[in-house]
C-alpha cells in the first residue's frame, strides 16, 4: 500500500505525535489485505450449502427426492406460484457479476471476482437471513448477460447485480427489470445510493444544516454516484439540483464541454444531469468544484492520493466528506480532517462512519422477499435510507461526527430496513404477500437470528474450524 502521507522532519512534539498516529492508522488499514489471502486459502472460500429439512432415515430420502418429490413438482407445473411455497425460491437471491468492475480493481474477470461475490453472499446470509448464490458469467456482453440472468431467474426470488462496468450496468438493470417479475437490484447503484443518502441525512443533522439548502460536489460519475443523485433528487427534502456539481475524470460536467456530444452517446445518464446541475456555471476541475461546497461525495478511483487533500480547505465551514472508493479511499480520512472537514466517512469498516452498501442490501432484500415484491422501487430505497439513518439513534445512541450510521454489528438495523421496505412495497401495490408490520418484523428478526445462531453453532462445534494463529 502506498504510504503517501508524508510526515515533516521537524522536531515539534505535535508533529511527531501526528506522524506516529498516522503510521498506526496506515498499519491498521493494511491489516485486512495482509490477512485475507491466508484466511481465504485456509477455508477454501466462504460458502457451502446446507440443509433446512430433517433427514431422519431412509424414508425421508424418498420424500425429499424420488418418488415423493414428484407430487410437489406436478403441483408447481399446474400453478407456478407454488414454487414459492414448495422450494427455497422465495428466499434465494443470485449475486451476478461479469467481473468488469470489481471494487477498485477494475476489469479483473469472473474468476477473480468470485471472492467478492462469495463475500456478498456471506453478508446476505449472516445479516439478512437470505440464501444468496454467487453467479459469475464468462461474458461481458450486456445482451448475453440479460439473456443468461433471464435463463436462471426461475430458480430465484431476486437478482442482485454486482460489479458491472458503467454505462452497460444501466442497460442491464433496465432490461432485466422490464422482463422479470422478481426484484432486480444493482447494488453498486441503489445499494450504495441508499446508504450514502442515510449518511448524508444524519451528517447534515450533525452539522446543523438543511438538506434542501446544502451544496454538493459529486466526484465520480459511475453507477454509485449517478444512482445516489437520482435518489437524492427524489427525496422529500427537495434539494435544489442546481446546487449539485458533478465532476468526472475530465473536470466539471457541464453541457458546453467539448466532449459533451460524444459523451451523451456513451453515457446519456450522466449528461442528462449536465442540463440542470451546476446552476452557477462553474468550470474547471475538482479544486474549483469544492469551493464553498457543503458536502463532497467521492466514489472515484482508489487512493490514497487521488486528489490534493488541501483542496478540502476551500469547502464551506463544517464540511462533510464521504470518500467511498474501495479498497482504499481517495484520500485518507485523517487528511480530510486535517484539511478542515468536520465529518468524514469512507467505505471501510476499519475507519469511523462506514458508508457501505452492506448496511442496506441484506435488509432491503429481506423486506422485498418477505412480502414477495415484484420489484424494488426508488421509494423503497428511500425508505431503506431513512430506516438506516433512524437506526443510528436507537437505544439512546446519539449522532456525532464519528457516529453517523449504525455498523454491521447492529443486527436490528437490518430488521428495521426490512420492515420499512416491505411496508412501502405493500403501499405501492407491489407485494404478492402483504403482511402486517408486526408479521414483517417477526419474520425478519427470526430469519436473521437463525442465520447468525447457525453460524455460531457451527463454530462452537468445530464444523467451522478456528484458523491457524499465523493467519488470524
Amino acid at each position: 500500500m502506498d504510504r503517501s502521507s508524508k510526515c515533516g522532519d521537524g522536531d515539534e512534539l505535535g508533529r511527531a505525535e501526528a506522524c506516529g498516529r498516522h503510521e498506526q492508522e496506515l498499519d491498521r488499514a493494511d491489516r485486512p489485505a495482509k490477512l485475507a489471502p491466508g484466511l481465504h486459502r485456509f477455508y477454501r472460500g466462504k460458502l457451502r450449502t446446507g440443509l433446512k429439512c430433517v433427514v431422519r432415515g431412509l424414508d425421508d430420502y424418498g420424500i425429499w427426492y424420488t418418488p415423493g418429490v414428484a407430487a410437489p413438482c406436478k403441483e408447481i407445473a399446474a400453478d407456478p406460484e407454488k414454487a414459492l411455497v414448495y422450494t427455497n425460491k422465495a428466499n434465494a437471491v443470485a449475486v451476478v457479476s461479469d467481473g468488469s468492475r470489481v471494487l477498485g480493481l477494475g476489469n479483473i474477470g469472473p474468476k477473480a471476482a468470485l471472492p467478492v461475490m462469495e463475500g456478498k453472499a456471506l453478508l446476505f446470509k449472516h445479516l439478512g437471513g437470505v440464501d444468496a448464490y454467487p453467479i459469475v458469467l464468462d461474458t461481458q456482453d450486456p445482451d448475453e448477460i440479460i439473456q443468461a440472468v433471464g435463463w436462471i431467474a426461475p430458480g430465484f426470488g431476486g437478482i442482485n447485480l454486482e460489479d458491472l462496468s458503467t454505462p452497460k450496468c444501466f442497460r442491464i438493470l433496465e432490461g432485466l427489470r422490464e422482463t422479470l417479475d422478481i426484484p432486480v437490484w444493482h447494488d453498486d447503484q441503489q445499494g450504495t445510493a441508499a446508504v450514502t443518502l442515510a449518511g448524508v441525512l444524519n451528517a447534515v443533522r450533525v452539522v446543523g444544516k438543511q438538506l434542501s439548502e446544502v451544496s454538493l460536489c459529486i466526484l465520480g460519475t459511475g453507477a454509485a454516484n449517478l444512482a445516489f443523485l437520482s435518489i437524492l433528487l427524489k427525496h422529500p427534502a427537495n434539494i435544489d439540483p442546481g446546487n449539485v456539481i458533478l465532476v468526472d475524470s475530465r473536470g466539471i460536467v457541464h453541457p458546453h464541454r467539448t466532449d459533451a456530444g460524444e459523451g451523451f452517446q456513451v453515457n446519456p445518464t450522466k449528461w442528462r444531469y449536465a442540463e440542470f446541475t451546476n446552476k452557477g456555471g462553474r468550470r474547471g476541475g475538482l479544486r474549483e468544484a469544492l469551493v464553498d461546497a457543503d458536502i463532497l461525495i467521492a466514489a472515484a478511483c482508489p487512493g490514497p492520493a487521488a486528489f490534493d487533500p488541501s483542496w478540502i480547505a476551500a469547502m464551506a465551514p463544517d464540511a462533510i466528506a464521504f470518500l467511498l472508493a474501495n479498497p482504499v479511499p481517495e484520500i485518507w480520512p485523517w487528511e480530510a480532517k486535517q484539511a478542515g472537514a468536520r465529518v468524514v466517512g469512507t467505505g471501510r469498516s476499519d475507519f469511523p462512519n462506514q458508508i457501505n452498501n452492506s448496511l442496506g442490501f441484506p435488509g432491503i432484500f429481506r423486506g422485498a422477499l418477505d412480502v414477495q415484491a415484484s420489484t424494488i422501487t426508488d421509494e423503497m430505497t428511500i425508505a431503506a435510507a431513512e430506516a438506516i439513518a433512524a437506526a443510528a439513534t436507537c437505544g439512546g445512541r446519539c449522532l456525532s461526527d464519528s457516529k453517523l450510521v449504525p455498523t454491521m454489528m447492529d443486527s436490528e438495523v437490518f430488521v428495521d430496513v426490512a420492515v420499512a421496505v416491505g411496508g412501502v412495497a405493500i403501499e405501492q401495490g407491489l407485494a404478492k404477500c402483504p403482511l402486517s408490520e408486526t408479521e414483517r418484523r417477526s419474520i425478519a428478526r427470526t430469519k436473521i437470528a437463525s442465520a447468525q445462531e447457525e453460524t455460531e453453532i457451527l463454530m462452537r462445534e468445530g464444523h467451522i474450524p478456528e484458523p491457524p494463529t499465523d493467519t488470524a
